[in-house]
């Protein structure tokens, strides 16, 4: 049955449709989630380094080199990858409310943003259909389809708002697709957890001594013990 993961707001909703997927399926949305987790933190280093993170301008420096390193992504999901480590950089370098925010030391190296291996996988309609209750999607060996159920009442989002996002993700160990919808001219987020980083991003700076450290994920926790 599909469950309503979270409303944001009276203009947004999102919603999740669980996949029932036997274990051969399984595997694989497990492969594609490894593979496109790892092209996330190949392009990540290259935001530091040019701190670009707007997405046309991470196509143009960062796109022949991803395909020719992940070849089995395909352009589409390559351009999916782009799209999401925009989305995570937005978030940590440019939300006010982050300890990252990358106007506040100007002059400092940005920190590094890292993907977990269960980062969600995003779609869009050349990677992902839904028609009459089934999906197809694409695999690192092919298309997959599966038949879902969809409730009238959520199908009707379909038909009168608009779809701003599609991403596949595990969830306690259940692979689901999950869906946001805005009404009217409600605009996406650059990430939809509020203030905190969703629990697959992780954030590394420079120590004083030149070590690595990895930072806390709850922005508010920074904050309260920021000068």
């Amino acid at each position: 049955m599909l469950n309503v993961l979270a409303i944001d707001s009276a203009m947004t909703t999102r919603f999740n449709v669980p996949l029932n997927t036997s274990a051969e399926q399984h595997i694989r949305l497990s492969n594609l989630q490894t593979v496109f987790s790892q092209a996330c933190n190949a392009l990540t280093p290259l935001v530091r380094e040019s701190h670009c993170w707007n997405r046309v301008g991470l196509h143009h420096l960062a796109y022949r080199r991803l395909r020719e390193q992940f070849p089995a992504l395909g352009s589409q999901m390559v351009c999916n990858v782009i799209y999401s480590v925009s989305r995570a950089c937005r978030f940590v370098y440019q939300n006010p409310a982050s300890p990252w925010l990358s106007t506040r030391q100007p002059n400092t190296d940005l920190p590094l943003v890292l993907f977990g291996s269960h980062a969600p996988v995003y779609f869009d309609r050349h990677t992902l259909s839904l028609r009459d209750g089934r999906v197809s999607m694409f695999t690192l060996d092919g298309r997959m389809r599966f038949q879902v159920h969809i409730s009238e009442k959520q199908q009707m989002h379909f038909f009168n708002d608009r779809l701003l996002v599609v991403m596949l993700r595990q969830i306690e160990g259940v692979f689901h697709l999950c869906f946001a919808f805005a009404e009217g001219d409600a605009q996406e987020s650059p990430e939809p957890m509020g203030t905190n980083l969703p629990e697959y991003l992780v954030v590394r700076e420079h120590a004083v001594e030149s070590e690595t450290t990895v930072l806390p994920l709850d922005i508010k926790t920074r904050l309260t013990g920021a000068a």
